[in-house]
């Protein structure tokens, strides 16, 4: 029940994304989710769009910030989660993050950045994709 109630209640399903160049891109800042959850979250808004990068960003009740990035398969040779979370790291002040190409995780102390975090991926998600 958390998890639907972070990612706004039944809407989950029909999460607005954005299309750049071509890429499906859906990107939502939560608040008190766990980092297990996160994935769950990340891997449930990949099947709604079928095809793309999502990127959910997370503040929890201790101020510190989570970022998890999930490319869906058939985009894994052309962008890497991993790439995209040790960017929204440096946002939040961390140190890396790590991962797989598909699904990458990264956190940092200060969770009020989660909003530029997520800027920051799609605007490398844009550099990327228009290259």
């Amino acid at each position: 029940a958390r998890r639907k109630l972070a990612m706004g209640g039944g809407a989950a399903e029909a999460a607005p994304f954005r299309e750049i160049a071509g890429v499906k891109f859906l990107s939502r800042a939560v608040a008190g989710v766990e980092m297990k959850d996160l994935k769950s979250l990340a891997d449930e808004a990949k099947k709604t769009i079928g095809s793309g990068v999502v990127a959910i960003g997370n503040a929890s009740a201790d101020g510190k910030g989570g970022v998890v990035v999930s490319v869906t398969s058939d985009l894994a040779d052309r962008f890497n989660a991993v790439d995209f979370v040790r960017i929204a790291s440096e946002k939040l002040g961390g140190k890396g993050g790590g991962g797989r190409p598909d699904m990458a995780q990264a956190g940092g102390p200060d969770g009020s950045q989660i909003p530029a975090a997520l800027e920051a991926i799609e605007s490398a998600l844009r550099q990327k994709a228009a290259g």
